[in-house]
């Protein structure tokens, strides 16, 4: 009885003071996000408070976080929209890994923590978060901008690039060799193909058979189907997140709009039990020692998030101002970046904590640098010309944006 008492007590703390950082953050216009992982170190091992009756639960809570996460970020997608921005996108999706997973790799050879950590710090820095890009999108009242198509299509394929990056990291991590991470991406690939083609054909059929006109029912089946498959896809060494993230491109039309709308308060608690757990496996005298690298790397992959940024929306035909204003959405790093360090704690002990270093920076300077990216370098021309000499007026054009096109608007995520 006493046991069940202090595990009541702190996880009702915990919720608790969740949900006060939240409202805290939302007010003053940040993502939680710092703030869960901020409490997490305080509440964890080496922190202020540490918790001792909870800590078993809030990992399975965070297990579970991971894979609503991934499954809501899979019913915001169809399976046709993913293809098509394969199709379009995947130049830029190339600039994307090659601009931010190299940094990553390097730093990790660089610091001797040898190939495996190298994968997985690439992964960690190659990630934007979507969630906080979302919302930072949102709150900006950009979603109508010619520029968020192509943001959201960079993201649609880091997004589906994690369905074979997590099942390659997690065969590395296992140690499973040359064999094994080929059977493992074989059955990743195949997966992901075997899904999208179901979706594809057999997207409203999939759908009908989950749908029920009970919210009730509709949540037990969509969460008791996820969390089944996710299992699964762990058993295969696909990744747990991976399986939740392709039952939800699975299902489509009034389907994922309901279980969406069902399932996002219980996605936004596991979520934040999720960013805790990871602040709570960190000890906080670990993190002084990696500051210094996490500060390097965020600086080098802020500037190459906003440089991928340019180059998408130059391909996509946006002017000067929508490609600085792409490229700084695109810095926040958040939710996948945990993840990956978290499968990867394994590997080297500093992982995590220059991960947890590198993701409170970036959650904090992403929607900074979305608002404040075009603004400040148009500033800069400004002062550039003032030096030179020039007129003011000149080069106006370049500073002003064409307004964008109803299609577009309708586009937007």
């Amino acid at each position: 009885m006493h046991e069940s008492t202090a595990l009541l007590i702190e996880l009702g703390t915990v919720i608790l003071g969740l949900g006060l950082v939240g409202r805290f953050a939302g007010r003053i216009g940040l993502s939680p996000i710092p703030l869960y992982l901020l409490g997490g170190l305080a509440f964890g091992h080496g922190g202020v408070f540490p918790l001792t009756a909870s800590e078993g639960f809030i990992e399975v809570g965070a297990e579970i976080g991971v894979i609503l996460l991934l499954l809501l970020l899979g019913l915001e997608y169809s399976a046709s929209e993913l293809v098509t921005s394969l199709r379009t996108q995947y130049p830029s999706g190339i600039v994307d890994f090659a601009l931010n997973a190299v940094p990553g790799a390097l730093a990790a050879l660089l610091l001797g923590w040898g190939p495996v950590a190298a994968v997985a710090l690439a992964g960690v820095t190659w990630i934007s978060s979507s969630g906080v890009i979302a919302k930072v999108l949102t709150d900006l009242g950009r979603l109508g901008n010619r520029e968020t198509p192509v943001v959201l299509g960079v993201l649609v394929i880091e997004d589906l690039s994690m369905a074979v990056y997590l099942p390659l990291l997690t065969a590395l991590v296992a140690g499973l060799g040359v064999a094994g991470t080929s059977i493992a991406m074989l059955v990743a690939l195949s997966t992901v193909g075997l899904v999208l083609l179901a979706a594809l054909r057999y997207g409203r059929v999939i759908s009908r058979a989950v749908s029920s006109d009970t919210p009730e029912m509709l949540l037990l089946v969509v969460l008791g189907l996820t969390l089944l498959i996710a299992g699964i896809a762990q058993k295969l060494q696909v990744s747990a997140a991976v399986g939740a993230f392709l039952v939800g491109i699975a299902l489509s039309g009034e389907t994922a709009e309901n279980a969406r709308s069902l399932l996002s308060p219980l996605r936004d608690l596991f979520a934040a039990v999720f960013f805790v757990f990871f602040g709570l496996s960190t000890v906080p005298s670990e993190i002084p020692p990696v500051l210094l690298p996490a500060l390097v790397l965020a600086a080098v992959t802020s500037l190459s998030k906003i440089a991928t940024g340019w180059y998408a929306a130059r391909r996509a035909g946006v002017g000067a101002p929508g490609r600085l204003r792409a490229g700084g959405a695109l810095v926040a790093r958040g939710e996948f970046s945990i993840v990956i360090a978290g499968l990867a704690s394994g590997i080297h002990p500093r992982i995590g904590p220059l991960a947890t270093a590198y993701v409170l920076i970036l959650v904090v300077i992403g929607p900074l640098t979305a608002r404040w990216t075009e603004p400040a370098a148009r500033r800069v021309r400004r002062l550039l010309r003032a030096r030179r000499g020039e007129p003011q007026g000149r080069g106006r054009r370049q500073d002003t944006e064409v307004p964008p096109p109803t299609q577009a608007a309708d586009s937007a995520r």
